[in-house]
Formats: structure tokens, sequence, C-alpha cells
């Protein structure tokens, strides 16, 4: 099973590719796309849905995987995530699949085991868990795996309760 993992973001996008066979997992790519600032928004939304759709196409997920995101302060900010977020769901919809959105805390937890872990943690447990020899730069790199981590537990959690209806 094959998950794309998304930290949506205007500026810097992360993604992560994770493939699990059995209990091992691995990191098939990972990393960022970052977007021209002084770029209209739409361009860079653009952008965006570009390169997620690349990375479908190039990868034929069976998950995909996007934080679902939560701000309080800079509420400008929040808009423009929110807006990078809603084009990577169209990605997945066009792609035909609907995308699993673990909140920041449940990916925490997949990974760590605690929800309120710190970003080192997180990232240090992404590092062991796929085998890497070093942490993935840049951090949005490492959060999306962490996510694609996240979307596979869910996937095989949601499997694993179809199986028992039967």
């Amino acid at each position: 099973m094959i998950c794309l993992g998304i930290d949506p973001g205007v500026g810097l996008m992360g993604y992560g590719v994770v493939s699990q066979d059995g209990d091992r997992m691995r990191a098939l790519d990972y990393g960022a796309v970052a977007t021209d600032p002084g770029l209209p928004l739409c361009e860079r939304l653009c952008e965006i849905y570009s390169a997620v759709a690349r990375k479908i196409e190039e990868h034929e997920p069976d998950v995909i995987a996007v934080e679902r995101l939560f701000f309080g302060r800079n509420r400008t900010t929040a808009e423009m995530v929110f807006q990078a977020r809603g084009v990577v769901l169209l990605a997945a919809s066009l792609a035909g699949m609907v995308p699993y959105e673990p909140k920041p805390s449940e990916v925490k937890l997949a990974v760590c085991g605690n929800g309120a872990a710190e970003k080192p943690q997180v990232q240090g447990m992404v590092r062991c868990m796929l085998g890497l020899d070093e942490t993935p730069r840049p951090d949005d790199a490492a959060d999306a795996l962490a996510i694609a981590i996240t979307g596979l537990s869910l996937a095989v959690f949601d499997m694993a309760g179809r199986a028992a209806v039967r």
C-alpha cells in the first residue's frame, strides 16, 4: 500500500510518499514545493495543484492523507493555508480519492504514541520508522512523511473494520 502525505502550505508545501508492505514502511519520495511569494495567489495555488497532481500520477497512491489544520492567531496566513489545502483536496478528488484528514495531534499520536509530542520527537520517529540515515529536510517534508504514515495506519484500521463487519 502506498500513501501520499501532504503538509499543506502556500509558500512551502511538504509531500511524502510512503509504502507499506506488512510491517515494513519505507519512504519512496519526499520534499517540498516552494512557490514564489511575488506571484499572485491564484498562480501559486495552480503550482501547488500541479505538483500534487504530478505526485499522484507518478506514484499512484492507494491512500492520500492531508493534515487538517487549526489556526488561532494569524488569520491571513490561515486563509492562505486553507486555500492551499483546498487545492490539494481538489487534486485528490479529481483523482477519484477521498483523503484521510488527520489532525496534528492524531499525526503525533500515530507516529510517537503521544498526541502532544514535540516536532523534533516526531521527526526522529519518522527517521527511525522509515530507516532513514538523516532527518528529512525541510521540516515540511518530515511532517508530510508523518502524515503519510498516519494515512497508512488509518487505512489499515479501516480495512480491518470492514473485514470484521463481513
